[in-house]
């Protein structure tokens, strides 16, 4: 903060800091809230990832179905099936599948399932910028994580202000990499098949299966 003559410059913008921590926590809590009342979410999506000082730009594109706990995530050529108990992960190319319980949030990692209500725990957050985005007001909030021996800096969430919905996520590593998953679109409520989260082993008989537990 920069360095005042008066006190009340720091009352005024301390009291403006306030105001948009509690913005910003009644925008997420919509957002969660109204996720939550979706009996399933399907979201296609397109991924990047950039590290300008080490010339990497990566981009692709993928798509996830969520259901409580329970998600389909494809990318990279990988599938992961988390039926809520075990995660599979499924590749094709190594023609292997590896099994283990659900562990992305030992690893740190934002999961699925944890996608849209990770802000919950170990941040704090306020309003950032708006930005109109193909005639949508998307408004972003920071959220900087409280440890500070995280690999992340900070994160960027967009919500569309009407739909209350994520537009995007762009997370800015402390190692200068930048990753921004963009929602290409968003359907909620579809019908979806009752076998979409389980594993059929029978379907991989000529894989090798990992079981790591």
């Amino acid at each position: 903060m920069k360095k005042g003559l008066l006190v009340l410059a720091l009352i005024i913008t301390s009291v403006t800091f306030a105001q948009n921590d509690a913005k910003a926590k009644t925008l997420l809590n919509e957002v969660s809230t109204k996720v939550k009342g979706y009996n399933n979410i399907g979201i296609d999506f397109k991924y990047v990832l950039e590290n300008t000082s080490e010339n990497i730009k990566q981009e692709t594109r993928g798509d996830v179905t969520m259901q409580g706990d329970k998600y389909k995530l494809n990318i990279l050529g990988i599938t992961r099936i988390f039926d809520g108990k075990k995660l599979y992960t499924i590749s094709s190319e190594d023609e292997e599948v590896t099994v283990s319980s659900d562990n992305g949030e030992d690893e740190g990692t934002i999961t699925p399932s944890k996608m849209l209500s990770f802000y919950e725990d170990g941040f704090t957050y306020k309003m950032d910028i708006i930005q109109k985005v193909k005639g949508r007001n998307i408004q972003y909030v920071k959220l900087s994580p409280m440890d500070s021996n995280a690999s992340i800096k900070y994160i960027l969430l967009g919500i569309d202000a009407e739909t209350k919905h994520i537009y995007n996520l762009i997370e800015i590593g402390k190692n200068g990499t930048k990753t921004t998953l963009t929602v290409n679109s968003f359907k909620t409520n579809e019908p979806i098949s009752k076998t979409l989260f389980t594993f059929d082993e029978s379907k991989y008989n000529d894989y090798f299966i990992n079981k790591l537990d």
